[in-house]
């Protein structure tokens, strides 16, 4: 069987990916995530919370709430239909460390979930505190 052939057979069997469906529940589902962080941004502002700490509050309340639901088995249900929408805002960052940890617990806490917790986002982590240090030695000393 020719390459081209090949090609052409896969085509006809494979299922067809609603593209506009995928793009429009990711849509949603992000604007959601990012319509929630607003309305804890609101209610820390009704409370008389500084903006200094407000900044602080609703991404670590998305990351918590992130987690969460990753623990209990949501996020991933979730995170199936609606794809990037629930992986780009700062929730996706929760459930890329939680999910490899809910995976290995039943090995134990160190072996388990600390072993396997970074996994994925070990590293991103590596690569954002490399970048973020030469930056700083690049400021420090060529642009103060």
């Amino acid at each position: 069987m020719e390459h081209e052939q090949y090609q052409e057979l896969v085509k006809q069997v494979s299922p067809k990916t609603p593209h506009a469906k995928r793009l429009v529940l990711a849509f949603v589902v992000g604007g959601a995530i990012c319509a929630l962080g607003e309305g804890i941004a609101q209610v820390c502002i009704a409370l008389g919370v500084s903006q200094q700490h407000k900044r602080i509050i609703v991404p670590c309340a998305l990351i918590f709430l992130a987690a969460l639901l990753t623990a209990l088995g949501v996020f991933d249900k979730i995170g199936k239909h609606a794809g990037a929408g629930t992986s780009v805002p700062i929730t996706g960052f929760a459930n890329a460390i939680v999910a490899p940890a809910m995976e290995h617990h039943r090995e134990g806490l160190v072996l388990g979930v600390g072993a396997n917790m970074f996994r994925l986002a070990g590293p991103v982590l590596a690569f954002g505190t490399a970048v973020c240090s030469l930056y700083g030695v690049i400021y420090f000393f060529f642009l103060r």
